[in-house]
Formats: C-alpha cells, structure tokens, sequence
C-alpha cells in the first residue's frame, strides 16, 4: 500500500502538488488522470524518490521512502518517453540495467514474447524507431518482477499487437497481487484495466473513488465522458 500525506511541490512560486492526500491500494489498478500541467507526473516522480516534496511525505508498507532507496528495487516504472545511452545496442541496455539492479532481472523476458525485441537485439538505441523503444521501455518494467508497477503515457507508440499485449500482461500482473499506477490521455485505452481513479487539476485531487463510483457520479457511461465531465466542472 501506497500512503501519501500532506504531499506539497512547489517550483519557486509555482504549486504543482498541493496536500495531497492519497491511499493507493494493494493489488488494484489505479489511473492518475488529469490534464497537462495538472501534476500528474511530479507525483508519479515523487513516488519514485526523482523529486524530493516540499512538504508532506510517503509511505509504502508503512516505511517512509525517504529513509532508504531500497524500496525502488520493488518498482517497475515505464517513462512516457525512453531515453538511453543512443550508441549502447539493445542487448547492452538489458545487460546494463539487470548489472544495476544486481542482476536479478529476467533477461530474456518480453525478446520473443511479447514485445519481440529478438531481431532489434543487436541494433543501437539511434537505430530504433519509436515504437520499437517502447518495447524496450516495458520490457524493462516488467523484467524485475516487481509487485508496484507506474506506468506514463504506457501505449503511446506501441503497435496494435503490442499494446494487446502489454494490456494482457497488466491484467495477469493485477491478478497476481500487484499494485498498478497508470496514467494516459487515451483514456479508452485505459478504462477496462483500472479499478480506482484520481482526477488532478491545478495539482489538487477533484476526484478519488472507483471507476464505477465516477460514471455514477458524473451520470455518464464511460471513462472519457466521465472524466470531461469533471473537466468541464472545474472550468466554470
């Protein structure tokens, strides 16, 4: 479980995350939604321990995150966009995370199936197209077998086969116990996989309930109406 408290970030005068206050729950998808600017992936960075609060703090497993680092090795986190060294090939990419992570990694998950990087794993990271770094973005998340999964933006590039995919294995992953953070504007993408759902806007929670409870709320029929529901509230 995911506890976070009185959470505040600012940058200058800015306010991005304002008191947050947040349970995430174990073994449950969770979408973080919100427009741009809305503080969605400070807070998903906060978790991370990228970027340290100006107030507040967080628990997972009732430890504070900030005592130790070693609560990271427990996360498989998948960026919206994927930057790596661009002359290292694939293979050394899989070879120099799972060195990092003290080798502990499932080195060949995801090179056939899904993600089939095999014919890629020998090419540079300049090589690849787009897509293709997304495959070794989520190859990398899952290679750890974590039990908290973040994901950003996770099916921005991925073809139809893979972004399939990636929802299969979300779906096995929750059914294992997992704890799954996820954010997207392709909200369809997202509906049929998330449990519970927290809108942000101007860095503070509008909305922090189950999927169902929010189409109830909002008297609509799907996660996109819902959520523009919401959106068109906060602009009046």
């Amino acid at each position: 479980m995911i506890n976070i408290i009185n959470l505040t970030k600012r940058y200058g005068k800015a306010t991005v995350l304002d008191s947050i206050n947040l349970i995430i729950k174990k073994g449950r998808t969770t979408a973080i939604l919100g427009p741009n600017g809305s503080g969605k992936t400070t807070l998903l960075k906060c978790i991370l321990g990228l970027v340290n609060p100006y107030q507040g703090y967080i628990t997972i497993d009732s430890k504070p995150i900030a005592d130790s680092d070693a609560y990271r090795r427990n996360i498989g986190y998948m960026p919206q966009s994927a930057k790596f060294p661009p002359n290292l090939k694939v293979k050394e990419v899989l070879q120099l995370v799972n060195h990092i992570r003290n080798g502990n990694g499932h080195f060949k998950y995801g090179l056939l199936n899904p993600f089939d990087l095999n014919k890629e794993i020998n090419k540079k990271i300049h090589a690849l197209s787009g897509g293709t770094l997304q495959k070794l973005n989520a190859n990398l998340a899952f290679m750890f077998s974590p039990d908290i999964y973040i994901f950003d933006e996770p099916t921005a590039g991925l073809d139809p086969i893979s972004n399939r995919d990636f929802k299969e294995i979300i779906r096995k992953k929750k059914s294992d116990n997992s704890t799954i953070i996820i954010t997207s504007h392709i909200l369809s993408e997202i509906e049929n996989l998330v449990d519970d759902v927290i809108f942000l806007h101007e860095g503070k929670i509008r909305f922090n309930d189950t999927l169902e409870k929010l189409i109830t709320n909002t008297k609509t029929d799907n996660l996109e109406n819902a959520i523009a529901s919401i959106m068109e509230q906060n602009h009046e």
